[in-house]
């Protein structure tokens, strides 16, 4: 630790790095035109940068230069159960390589600490209109996941620095919101900003706290739990000036959904975005979380809100300890990053937002940036008129898009109170007018914390979201996550035999096809109140501004504005019935860990050879240990724009007649239990068969009448043969034939999915040239040691009629910025040269491609310095 600017913090017996004073001793006042980023990050440099580097650092930040890399040390590692356990697999098949190799694998530990929590493994199999739903479904999770659960119960005994939260308690980012992040540290008698990095792109959620949180993938997150600092350059940081404040009735989903579109349009992939002015600060803390939840939707990195009085605030109400929460405010006001420590704050670039200009909103079809005002529905095509059938003969006359799925899910919302009282008010006012859901509409609530159970029960709203089938369902991502589990029998057979336009609502934060559930042919996000609207409209072709819901006890009319619950009474119920004790009853036992590391005195994790879940991972062995050829590689795919994660490496419920649905089978496990392909990404063999598995891909290589046939295909070369993708990749395999991918804008957004990187390196692709790449599966795709490559000077696969017949070499040593050149050998003989710029972006990033890979780096630099010592 340097110990130059260390000072104490006054009023406490904890010292700080005096940040300001460092910054002004290279530029005289410049501390004041610093955004909250930069202060936070120059802080992180004086604290743990080495003495000798520390100037040329902050001159980078001062300056506002993006030339050198400087080192980044998060504080903690957050996971959720599918990226941690997968990560917590690598480090224990990092073990076993080590122990072969003759090192000590006891000393293969994280170094900094890493907190697990199990909330992606639960799938709504039984709704919240049935009886003890929760108990059954966590019943099933159980059973499905028993060998994921032992891995990771060894995991808490077999690696120093980890946490686990066991499944059943809520959602990762809401339980760090409410409670793992400190804001700010007390470690080692010093105080310093929480900073963390996390295994899912919305972990940013927390940024509402003024606390930089990122999402990273699974390999990144490997790098920094075993000490790596984690390279950056300056991120572009972005201005956002909130103006004005919100109309009644108008709920936080509803400018989320409406600031994702404009930031979208407004290109900020990859920015710090720090937002500021009237706006922000009249909105609640929860409201923040929603906004920063959805950072990715954005395109962006982070989304910051300074310190301040709400954050205070927030802090009490959820029952932090008084003295940490006097650190907090006493810390930020002593190191500039309290609100009004940033006034004369500077930004290369400033958006404006007028919250007063939002009205009520859905995001959909298909995308979380697709806004749709609900005033429009009928002009955008979304509502019209359709016939809907009495609750007494629905069965074979379900109504066009019918909702299939309605859920109050995600920790975008259920972490915000008044979102989730909304619906509740709502509830209540639909029930007293008589209305119901409509009976093909498979309902849930899955809160992300259990203080929400807490304070619906004693605002008795609990019993109002139950009577319209909102009862608890789980306390985990469920549908949000593709965890919607399995439709009545009789309403998925329908949809299958009248190829039915069905749809899902939910309260979350995506909505790509094909994920949410796979008879679910588009889904819509919404608030959770409009979600329980929806439920009761039973479609959405319904005009939810306009239409009758229903009709009252007396025949007259009900519509939305006769139940939608006013701002008072939210706040209303907020302000009494969601109190500190709830959240410190949940949680003060949930954290009271006493775990005996070394209880298991073997440092090596006994594989079970059956398991389709949990299988030592393969990285060390065969052609991944090999060299990348960069020669004669072939197409695997040629794909266009917006190609997401899901795309890549589906996470939602495995059919039976999908390639890994097939090796299950073989495999012994029945059909009910083939669980989600989430589940089994630590069992290469079947996560493998999930490689663009998504049935609504559409590869351009596969043509039918000349036009792109949409599915889970790939054309085998040079034959010409299509079949299903993992039949072509399984021959890629056998041939030892080096792969490519051909893409489009925007490759890779989405979750940060490890396995869209992992499934694409074990098929043998070396090269993906694409226009663009999202942040994080760039940094995945290096991990795996993937080159990036990116079309220059506004080309693209079009420019030079890319059809899938071509052989590629790729000329050029990788480097930052370095142009390479690859060679389209055609299929006539003929030969193209395209320029292409390399994204390794930094030193640290080709040090990494040039290793194979994030573990063989760290294998090769644990071993020579086991040597050395």
């Amino acid at each position: 630790m340097n110990t130059d600017y260390r000072k104490r913090l006054e009023g406490t017996q904890l010292d700080f790095f005096d940040t300001k004073e460092a910054v002004e001793a290279i530029e005289p006042g410049a501390y004041a035109k610093l955004p909250y980023t930069s202060r936070v990050l120059a802080e992180n440099l004086v604290r743990r940068c080495e003495p000798s580097s520390l100037t040329d650092s902050l001159k980078q930040i001062i300056g506002r230069k993006r030339e050198l890399d400087f080192p980044w040390f998060p504080a903690r590692v957050v996971c959720h159960d599918i990226l941690g356990q997968t990560a917590l697999v690598d480090l224990a098949g990092l073990r076993d390589a080590i122990a072969d190799k003759g090192g000590d694998p006891s000393q293969i530990n994280p170094v900094v600490p890493t907190q697990l929590i199990v909330d992606h493994s639960l799938a709504v199999e039984h709704a919240g209109f049935e009886e003890d739903a929760f108990e059954k479904n966590r019943a099933i999770e159980d059973r499905r996941n028993e060998d994921r659960f032992h891995f990771i119960n060894w995991t808490k005994t077999a690696f120093k620095n980890v946490d686990v939260i066991p499944p059943g308690n809520g959602i990762m980012h809401q339980i760090n919101l409410e409670k793992m992040s400190p804001v700010v540290h007390a470690r080692d008698g010093v105080a310093f900003p929480d900073t963390l990095v996390g295994t899912d792109s919305h972990t940013p959620h927390v940024d509402a706290l003024g606390v930089i949180a990122v999402g990273v993938g699974g390999l990144e997150a490997e790098s920094v739990m075993l000490g790596r600092a984690s390279y950056m350059r300056l991120p572009d940081i972005v201005g956002v000036e909130l103006k004005g404040k919100r109309k009644p009735g108008i709920t936080a989903t509803d400018i989320v959904l409406a600031i994702t579109e404009f930031l979208r349009e407004e290109k900020v992939v990859g920015a710090y975005l720090e937002f500021y002015g009237e706006g922000a600060r009249d909105l609640t803390l929860g409201d923040r979380a929603t906004i920063s939840n959805m950072t990715p939707e954005f395109g962006a990195t982070a989304a910051m809100f300074s310190i301040d009085e709400k954050t205070i605030d927030y802090l009490k109400l959820t029952g932090r300890d008084d003295d940490q929460v006097k650190l907090v405010e006493s810390y930020a006001k002593t190191a500039g990053l309290w609100a009004d420590d940033l006034d004369n704050a500077e930004y290369e670039r400033v958006l404006t937002f007028d919250l007063s200009a939002v009205g009520r909103n859905l995001a959909g079809p298909s995308n979380p940036h697709r806004r749709v005002s609900t005033s429009d529905l009928a002009s955008k095509g979304i509502a019209g008129s359709v016939e809907m059938p009495s609750d007494e003969n629905w069965k074979g006359n379900m109504p066009d898009g019918a909702c299939i799925i309605a859920a109050i899910t995600s920790c975008t919302n259920t972490s915000n109170p008044r979102n989730v009282i909304a619906a509740g008010l709502l509830a209540r006012n639909a029930k007293k007018k008589g209305l119901t859901r409509k009976p093909w509409v498979k309902t849930s609530l899955a809160p992300g914390s259990k203080a929400v159970q807490l304070y619906l029960e004693e605002s008795n709203l609990i019993d109002d979201l139950e009577s319209l089938g909102f009862g608890i369902v789980g306390f985990a991502c469920t549908t949000c996550n593709g965890m919607s589990g399995a439709l009545n029998p009789d309403i998925q057979q329908e949809v299958i035999d009248r190829d039915l336009y069905a749809t899902a609502v939910l309260s979350g934060n995506r909505n790509f096809d094909g994920r949410i559930h796979p008879y679910a042919k588009q889904a819509f996000l919404a608030s959770p109140p409009l979600v329980v609207a929806y439920a009761i409209a039973g479609t959405i072709r319904f005009d939810i501004e306009k239409d009758v819901l229903g009709r009252d006890q007396d025949g007259n009319p009900v519509t939305l504005q006769d139940i939608w619950p006013t701002d008072e009474e939210i706040d209303a119920i907020v302000s009494e019935f969601v109190k500190p004790e709830q959240f410190r009853k949940v949680y003060e036992p949930m954290f009271d860990l006493k775990v005996d590391y070394g209880a298991n005195n073997n440092p090596l994790y006994d594989w079970r050879p059956q398991s389709t879940y949990i299988r030592r991972p393969p990285y060390w062995e065969g052609a991944l240990a090999g060299e990348r050829t960069m020669k004669g590689m072939r197409p695997l795919a040629v794909l266009g724009d917006n190609i997401t994660t899901d795309h890549l490496s589906p996470s939602n419920a495995i059919l039976a007649s999908s390639a890994a649905g097939e090796y299950l089978a073989k495999m012994g496990l029945p059909e009910e239990d083939f669980n989600s392909y989430a589940t089994h990404r630590g069992d290469h063999l079947t996560a493998q068969r999930a490689t663009f598995a998504n049935p609504k891909l559409l590869n351009e290589m596969v043509k039918e009448n000349g036009e792109i046939k949409q599915g889970s295909l790939a054309r085998i070369e040079p034959e010409g043969k299509v079949t299903r993708m993992w039949e072509a990749i399984e021959t890629y395999m056998d041939r030892r034939q080096p792969l490519i991918i051909i893409a489009g804008a925007d490759y890779g957004q989405g979750s940060s999915r490890d396995w869209a990187a992992k499934g694409v390196r074990l098929a043998g692709v070396e090269v993906i040239v694409a226009e663009g790449f999202e942040r994080i599966h760039r940094t995945n795709l290096i991990g795996m040691g993937v080159l990036p490559l990116e079309f220059t000077n506004g080309e693209t696969r079009h420019t030079y009629h890319i059809d899938g017949t071509e052989t590629y070499d790729v000329i050029g040593d990788p480097a930052p910025g370095a142009e390479l050149i690859v060679i389209v050998n055609r299929a006539n003989g003929e030969t193209v040269e395209i320029p292409v710029k390399c994204r390794l972006d930094t030193a640290e990033e080709v040090s990494i491609y040039a290793a194979g890979g994030v573990l063989q780096r760290f294998a090769q630099d644990f071993l020579e310095s086991s040597k050395a010592s």
